[in-house]
C-alpha cells in the first residue's frame, strides 16, 4: 500500500492506495493518522478511491484510527468506498460510527 496526502485548509486528506490487510498497509494506515496527529490535525478524510481490498484487519486499523483521533478532540470521515467496501461497513455497523460520504468533497464540506 502507498499513501498520498494533502491539506485542505485545516483538513487533512489521506489517500491511501492498494489493500489495506493483514501484514500490507494496515499498520501504514495507522501509522500515517498518528503522525499526522502528532503534527497537530485534527480533521481527517480518509479517501479509499484507490483502495482495491479491505479485510477485517484493515477495519480493525480503521477504527483504531476513529478511535485516536476522537481520543485527541478530532473527527474522522471516510470518503469513495467501493461497493465490497462499503458492504462491509454496513454489515460490520460501522456506517453508524463512521460518517461516510460518496465524495470527498462531501467529507470536506461535513466539517
Amino acid at each position: 500500500m502507498t499513501m498520498m496526502n494533502r491539506t485542505h485548509k485545516d483538513i487533512t486528506v489521506l489517500y491511501p492506495e492498494g489493500k489495506i490487510v493483514l501484514g500490507d498497509g494496515d499498520q501504514e494506515l495507522g501509522e500515517a493518522v498518528k503522525h499526522f496527529l502528532e503534527e497537530g490535525a485534527r480533521k481527517m478524510v480518509i479517501n479509499f478511491s484507490k483502495v482495491t481490498y479491505l479485510d477485517s484487519s484493515g477495519v480493525g486499523e480503521l477504527v483504531g484510527c476513529y478511535t485516536s483521533i476522537k481520543n485527541r478532540g478530532g473527527d474522522l470521515r471516510i470518503c469513495c468506498l467501493n461497493a465490497r467496501i462499503s458492504n462491509l461497513i454496513k454489515m460490520t455497523s460501522l456506517n453508524s460510527v463512521f460518517s461516510v460520504t460518496d465524495t470527498e468533497a462531501d467529507a470536506i464540506a461535513g466539517f
